[in-house]
């Protein structure tokens, strides 16, 4: 199980996962690895619109076929192997992620995560994106705070990637990815939980969501967020919106 052939790259599309979606209802196999330099109408979670400068970011989309029982932890391990793509291409960093879908780089967005899945039908598209090279004044005034970017610029760019430009970094990015992805998927149940667990940012901090607020006590086996309420009680949380207590 291998992911990046077939490759199909666009300079510019509404959405990669869209795109994905497409490719794999016309029966794409496996593997099946979508990217594109500007995205469109990208998306997030809940409705959200991604945001990327063109070739500023990987974004990425993977089909996963043959989906069933054994990827029930897949929102856990696809996060890990961004994790672990972005600390390959740049060592000495420590991703974290927050629960359920970003990862964070000394607490900001780094990247973010969406699956969509048809498990009727046996699929599951992996949708990525991943700020390489956006420098602090190009993300959106919302965005300034949360989010950051693995080269923010161009002197961490050359450092860590020679000859310097987005576009080596955007494919050694879609090359790590597809490594990682591959080996996280197959992983081991309890190997997933434990690395989970190792990366959790929000665990013993204050967090909110719409019906209460609590203390994060990290997740269940079923990769559900566990979180002490002010009562004392332990509220089990979907994937649903966490916000931090700041």
């Amino acid at each position: 199980m291998s992911f990046g052939a077939p490759h199909r790259h666009y300079r510019l599309t509404n959405s990669t996962n869209g795109r994905a979606r497409e490719l794999v209802e016309a029966g794409a196999p496996h593997g099946t690895v979508v990217t594109a330099e500007e995205q469109s109408a990208g998306r997030g979670r809940q409705g959200r619109v991604w945001t990327a400068p063109a070739g500023k970011g990987l974004l990425y989309s993977a089909v996963l076929r043959g989906l069933d029982e054994r990827h029930a932890l897949l929102p856990l391990s696809a996060p890990l192997a961004v994790c672990e793509a972005a600390e390959r291409l740049r060592p000495g960093i420590e991703c974290q992620i927050k629960w359920p879908n970003d990862v964070w780089l000394d607490e900001r967005k780094l990247a973010g995560i969406l699956i969509e899945a048809k498990p009727q039908d046996g699929w599951a598209v992996i949708g990525v994106g991943l700020n390489l090279t956006v420098a602090p004044d190009e993300f959106p005034s919302d965005l300034k705070w949360p989010a950051t970017s693995l080269f923010p610029d161009a002197c961490s760019v050359e450092a860590h990637m020679t000859p310097k430009g987005s576009t080596l970094a955007r494919a050694a990015a879609c090359r790590a990815l597809n490594r990682v992805l591959d080996r996280w998927i197959a992983a081991p149940r309890d190997e997933v939980l434990s690395a989970w667990r190792a990366r959790d940012a929000l665990r013993g901090r204050e967090v909110s969501w719409q019906d209460g607020a609590g203390v994060a006590e990290g997740i269940d086996d079923s990769g559900d967020l566990l979180v002490r309420r002010l009562d004392g009680d332990v509220a089990v949380l979907g994937a649903g919106e966490v916000h931090l207590r700041l």
